[in-house]
Order: structure tokens, then sequence, then C-alpha cells
């Protein structure tokens, strides 16, 4: 006996509206304009937003150099198959991801002087 599942075109509708939004909203993330928040952004508002930073210094002058991990890179290791199908492997290929990073500099006043994004 042969099993069918029959959706009703209404129930389409809303099942791929449904999808298209929540495809829609993922998309809609911000990311943040630091070159707007210079000089109107403290440490303190940072520490509150992102947590303790990762490395920090504080220099002669009161300046405070701060990084942030945002994104932690990976490896990743993925098989071909090989001449044989399962019973021989073909080769493995490996990808190191890198960890994404923010460094913001705080100036004497506590307020953003400069910032950067990098890789490591």
């Amino acid at each position: 006996m042969k099993t069918s599942f029959l959706i009703s075109g209404r129930c389409f509708q809303l099942m791929a509206c449904l999808c298209v939004t929540l495809w829609l909203a993922g998309c809609a993330t911000q990311r943040v304009d630091w070159a707007a928040r210079i000089g109107h952004y403290s440490y303190e508002q940072a520490v509150l937003d992102m947590g303790p930073p990762d490395k920090q210094a504080k220099l002669a002058d009161s300046t405070i150099v701060a990084e942030w991990l945002t994104d932690r890179g990976g490896t990743y290791t993925y098989s071909t198959p090989g001449p044989y199908g399962p019973f021989y492997s073909g080769s493995f290929n490996t990808y190191t991801t890198p960890g994404r990073f923010v460094r913001l500099t705080f100036g004497p006043t506590g307020q953003l002087t400069a910032w950067k994004r990098f890789y490591k």
C-alpha cells in the first residue's frame, strides 16, 4: 500500500512564508559600527556589552588597549571516498579558520579613540 502525504495549498503557503521570514530575520543581524562610537563609547560600556577582554594593556599615558574574541576559529576535517568505496579511504582534507578579534583603544579619558578587526 502506498502512503502519501497531502498538504493543502494554504498550509504550504503558510510554511513557505514562515521559512522566508526566519531566513530574513537571520540576515538582519547588525554589525557594530565602531567608527561611529569613537569618542562616545567608554571602556566600562565595552566591558558591559562584551564581557571582560581576553587581553588588555594599560600604557604609561593611561591609554587602555583591549582585545576581545568575537568569533572562535576551528579546525575541520573531511574525507573523500577512494576508488574502492568505503573500504579504502581516499584522502583526508583539513582546513583551519582563524579566530576573529576586535582591538579597542581607549584614551586617558576612558573614551574609544581607535579600533581594529583582525584575525589570528
